[in-house]
């Protein structure tokens, strides 16, 4: 009986962390609950082997995932024409598989870190290097790391600038290891049956102080240094346009001359605004732009009466001898109505875009519609705009920072993000989506000019600061002065070398365990 009891506090301690982590997350937003979030969980598995903590591990996986990517079942219900049941066996699934890394981390902790003083160093690392896998593994699905709670703490965010938002994410880590090996010590409690010291203790805190104080002064002096670079630098009216089209409407052609005819008049209103550049959402144009000849008429005449450069999402595609090839596209069109050059997106959603595995799942469709499977275009493509290069991050790419590195690399000036955020209906997912593009821009030091269909859109900064931003489901248009910054930051030239390392240091530490387990079997 006692070790039920003992096995349903730890469940009920696992489920906590589950729950403390999303609540880190937007619309919920508690960012200062990540850094004791995962206290329960650690707390739970203090003592057990590897495969009662991975159980738990996976207890809190299963409640964070669930909780935080629960929007889903809405999506694949309305867009997918699923029914309910088979859109929560698909939560479950995509939350089972998200929820494996951190059950793979819980189970780990007895195998890495069987004395306290190797957890305090060893999980942090660990932590860092399961997001690092997830980002690229199964084409990768790096959403909501851990890192990302601390989007609007602009002093702790800069160190993204070297070590991408893993650095946040090691810093969580740290906070939590350090805060349990004080609290096991004054409860007289052990970690693996081995006592905490004082001197661990008093160390482990004082480690995360300094650490801590560190990051913040240092993001400190990052802000104003950006902040002086910005004084001298170049700057740019750029104006966004939130149309706000209901995705039932947006691909039905009934709605196709009224969906174009909003945006142009959304974008009317800014005939006398002095606007260099304006940005319409992702195929904010529900047609083939350049092959419907009345529909590209009409919004090509709207640009020339506007007067500015115009950035456009767009459906797009070539004509092979034997095949169509589609992509998601996005053109630059100069005042007078020329097209100055196009970009394709590189980095596809599966299952929206593009069906994987299609000869094995034949009875599986995409949820965008109206053609085949898109194809994804070259990596790192700019587009030239006057005197400066774009980036152009076409949805999900957003949440991919090699994609936004390569574009930087490639003389990109200005980030610019467009999305259709529809999907996610009301929900807290496309607060979650704008929370990521703020570590873009840091880890870039660029601005990020972001215009969303229904929103999140907005202005953010070199340093991450929020310019402005839009709510969701309203029309918007809206102008803001961004700077134009030319700086490279190491993160930008040299890439995840952080997170790298820190794998580097979990393999060499596994593969000391199993050397030493190999010796002792002998």
């Amino acid at each position: 009986m006692e070790k039920n009891k003992i096995n349903r506090i730890s469940i009920f301690l696992s489920a906590v962390s589950g729950i403390l982590l999303t609540a880190s997350f937007p619309r919920t937003g508690w960012f200062w609950l990540a850094w004791i979030a995962l206290l329960p969980l650690l707390y739970a598995v203090k003592d057990l082997p590897k495969n009662e903590s991975f159980r738990l591990g996976l207890v809190t996986g299963l409640v964070h995932y669930l909780t935080l990517i629960y929007w889903l079942v809405h999506t694949m219900m309305t867009y997918g024409y699923l029914p309910l049941y088979l859109s929560i066996i698909i939560l479950l699934l995509l939350s089972f598989y998200l929820a494996l890394y951190i059950a793979v981390f819980a189970a780990a902790l007895p195998v890495l870190c069987s004395t306290p003083a190797k957890l305090l160093f060893i999980a942090p690392l660990l932590w860092v290097s399961l997001e690092y896998i997830r980002s690229f593994l199964l084409s990768g699905f790096p959403w909501e790391l851990l890192g990302y709670s601390q989007y609007r703490w602009l002093e702790i965010i800069q160190v993204s600038d070297i070590t991408g938002v893993y650095g946040v994410t090691f810093l969580i880590l740290f906070s939590n290891t350090a805060i349990l090996l004080s609290f096991l010590y004054v409860s007289s409690e052990t970690w693996q049956k081995r006592s905490v010291t004082k001197k661990l203790a008093a160390g482990s805190m004082s480690a995360l102080v300094l650490i801590a104080v560190l990051s913040f002064f240092y993001g400190m002096w990052r802000i104003q240094s950006i902040n002086e670079i910005i004084s001298t630098s170049a700057s740019s009216r750029i104006a966004i346009v939130q149309g706000n089209i209901k995705q039932n409407e947006k691909w039905d052609d009934a709605f196709r001359i009224s969906t174009t005819q909003k945006y142009i008049e959304l974008s009317g209103q800014l005939k006398n605004d002095t606007s260099e550049l304006v940005v319409w959402p992702e195929t904010a144009t529900p047609f083939y732009f350049l092959y419907d000849p009345a529909l590209s008429r009409m919004v090509l005449d709207g640009i020339k009466e506007t007067g500015a450069y115009f950035l456009i999402g767009s459906p797009s595609f070539v004509r092979n001898e034997r095949s169509m090839e589609y992509y998601n596209s996005a053109y630059l069109i100069s005042p007078d109505g020329t097209i100055n050059g196009k970009y394709d997106k590189a980095h596809l959603v599966p299952f929206g875009e593009y069906v994987p595995l299609r000869s094995w799942l034949p009875f599986i469709g995409k949820l965008v519609e109206g053609v085949g499977d898109f194809m994804p275009g070259p990596k790192g493509s700019v587009l030239q705009w006057q005197d400066a290069r774009l980036g152009i991050l076409i949805c999900y790419e957003m949440i991919f920072p090699e994609l936004s590195r390569a574009m930087v690399n490639n003389g990109a000036l200005l980030l610019i993000n467009i999305t259709n955020d529809a999907w996610y209906g009301i929900s807290s997912a496309p607060y979650q989506h704008f929370s990521m593009a703020v570590f873009r821009a840091v880890e870039n030091k660029r601005s990020l000019i972001r215009s969303a269909n229904t929103g999140v859109s907005g202005f953010i900064d070199p340093t991450g600061r929020i310019i402005s931003q839009t709510d969701i489901f309203h029309d918007a248009v809206m102008t803001k002065t961004v700077p134009v910054v030319n700086e490279i930051s190491f993160y930008t030239r040299y890439g995840d070398i952080f997170a790298l390392c820190c794998s580097i240091v979990c393999v060499i530490a596994l593969l000391s365990q199993i050397k030493k387990l190999f010796m002792n079997k002998r």
